[in-house]
Order: C-alpha cells, then sequence, then structure tokens
C-alpha cells in the first residue's frame, strides 16, 4: 500500500468490491460515513468496480465528487471478488482496513465495532452472524464448505467472512501472493492466527441479486482445495493404493476359485466393471494431477491478479 504523504493518513480504510450493485452502494457509502462519524474515526471508502456494466462505475464517479472520503477504482475486466478486495486493499491508506459486501447484508454500522475489537490486540477480526438469510441449498453448501476447507486447512478460521478488519501490516503482506486463484482468508490464515470474532447482524440482501450461484461456489471450492491444499493430491494417493489392493484381492479370489472349481471361467461383465472402475480412478487421478499442472502453469506466467482501468476520488 502506498500512503500519500501529503495527507494524513485516516485511520480506517473501507474496502467495497462493487459487481451489479448500482442500486445500492449508494446507501451502503451513507450508512459507513454515518457509523464512522459517530464512532469518531477517520476513513476512507475504496469502492472497486470489478466491471459488472450496470452503471455502478458512474455512481462511484458521483460518490466521490460529493465526498472527499469516496475513491473509486474500475478494473479492466472483471477479476472476480477476492481480486477485487486485494486491489482495494493495496491501495488503501488507513491503519486498519475494513472489507464488506456491496448487498447490505453486513451491517455498515457494525464496522467501528471490528475496528474496536481489533485495537485491543488482535491482528484480524471477522464479523459473523449466528444465523444467515441465504437459500437453504446456499446455506447448506456453504457449512459444507467450510467443514472440509478447515479439515484440508487446519489454520483456517472457520467462521470467515469477507466482513473483516485487517492490521496494516498483514494487509501489506497480503500484496506478496501472487496466486492467479485468490482466497483472501487463505492468505490471511497463513499470514497470523492473531484473530478474533464479533457477532454482528445478517441482514436481507438490498435490491440486487446475489452473483454466485451453485456452479460458481463449486469451482471457487475445488480452487480453494488445489491452491491451499495437498489434500486432493493424497486422496489420489489413496485412491490409487485402494485400487490396486482390491484389484489385487479380486485377482486372488479369481484364482482361488479357478483352483477350487467354484466357478469355471471368469465372466465377461465382472472383468469389464473392474477396468472401468480401475480406469475410472485413473481418469480421476490424472484430473486431479492436470489441476495441479495448470495452476503451475499460470503461475510461472506471472500474470497480474487485477489490472486497474481507471480511479477517481482524491
Amino acid at each position: 500500500m502506498k500512503p500519500d504523504p501529503t495527507d494524513q493518513n485516516p485511520l480506517v480504510s473501507i474496502v467495497v468490491p462493487v459487481y451489479r450493485s448500482a442500486n445500492t452502494i449508494r446507501t451502503l457509502k451513507e450508512r459507513l460515513e454515518s457509523a464512522m462519524n459517530r464512532a469518531g474515526m477517520t476513513h476512507e471508502i475504496i469502492f472497486v468496480d470489478d466491471c459488472g456494466g450496470d452503471g455502478s462505475w458512474e455512481i462511484i464517479q458521483s460518490l466521490s465528487l460529493e465526498s472527499p472520503h469516496v475513491r473509486g477504482i474500475k478494473l479492466s475486466r472483471n477479476f472476480g471478488q477476492h481480486a477485487a478486495t486485494l486491489c482495494g486493499i493495496s491501495r488503501a491508506n488507513g491503519e486498519w482496513v475494513v472489507t464488506i459486501d456491496d448487498d447490505l447484508e453486513h451491517p455498515p454500522e457494525s464496522a467501528p465495532e471490528l475496528v474496536k475489537t481489533a485495537k485491543t490486540g488482535f491482528t484480524l477480526v471477522y464479523g459473523v452472524s449466528e444465523s444467515r438469510s441465504h437459500a437453504f441449498w446456499r446455506n447448506a453448501t456453504s457449512e459444507i464448505g467450510r467443514s472440509l476447507f478447515k479439515f484440508a486447512i487446519p489454520s483456517l478460521n472457520r467462521e470467515y467472512t469477507s466482513f473483516r478488519a485487517i492490521h496494516r501490516s498483514a494487509a501489506e503482506a497480503l500484496g506478496r501472493f501472487q496466486s492467479p486463484f485468490t482466497f483472501v482468508d487463505g492468505y490471511l490464515s497463513w499470514i497470523t492466527s492473531n484473530y478474533a470474532t464479533v457477532t454482528v447482524p445478517h441482514h436481507p440482501r438490498g435490491e440486487s441479486r446475489s452473483n454466485y450461484n451453485l456452479r460458481k461456489l463449486l469451482t471457487h471450492m475445488i480452487n480453494i482445495f488445489v491452491t491451499f491444499s495437498d489434500l486432493p493430491l493424497r486422496l489420489a494417493t489413496w485412491l490409487g493404493i485402494g485400487a490396486s489392493l482390491g484389484g489385487a484381492a479380486w485377482g486372488a479370489f479369481i484364482l482361488i476359485s479357478r483352483f477350487t472349481g467354484t466357478v469355471s471361467v471368469s465372466g465377461y461383465a465382472s472383468l469389464m466393471a473392474a477396468i472401468m472402475f480401475v480406469g475410472g480412478i485413473q481418469l480421476l487421478i490424472l484430473g486431479i494431477f492436470g489441476e495441479y499442472l495448470a495452476r503451475i502453469n499460470f503461475r510461472t506466467g506471472s500474470m497480474p491478479l487485477f489490472l486497474v482501468e481507471r480511479e477517481c476520488g482524491r
């Protein structure tokens, strides 16, 4: 992060990744400013437009002209929520960086509480909710994913959310990660274990619809597993060992049955079933290896996580 030496840096930088939220960002800005002013915290609000194509950028430009606290960043194309969040963090000047979604599900009024808790001695504070207002399938897949992530990445806080307060030292360390498959909380779990949680309300979404569907959630889960854990490789190893042992046991069974006269000729159906089973496992293992090789290829290509097209505000 590069603070402006000519200005006094704010206490808090609030980073908001924006995607198709033209109907909510003005309300979000007003509620954030009101909450921070009531708490007496100097602040800046950084909106990062991830090219949703709904006119969000024009509203961000207007907000930056209306308020000296607002800055806007427009990415050259859609890079994803986590990349947009990292972009905003890289431009933040505050001692603390708060990240919050653009859909009003996280209460902006709770942002000062996260910072106050962090200032008691924590590097990272998450705002977590006792219950979420998502659809049943979304809550179910989220809980399953969190449990699997915690198993694969033991250091990961199971209650991670995109509503966080991060100390500047950890925020600066985030800039060192260059994986094309970004996961902010995976990075943070590697940077620090000094975190806390604060219970906050979870409100219904604003006027916009969720931009995550089942396909995107599953893709995100696979990226996290392959990028931050060797669990898929270990599973592939055990599948290979299990298939080998199963094939050996099946061969021994056929051989013994042949000598004892239990079967006269091994059946075509059982033979094909065994071939299909082992072949399927081999293809699965090759697919897992391919996922890791693809990530190595992307990583060695040194492509940037995001590209900024334009900025507005002070």
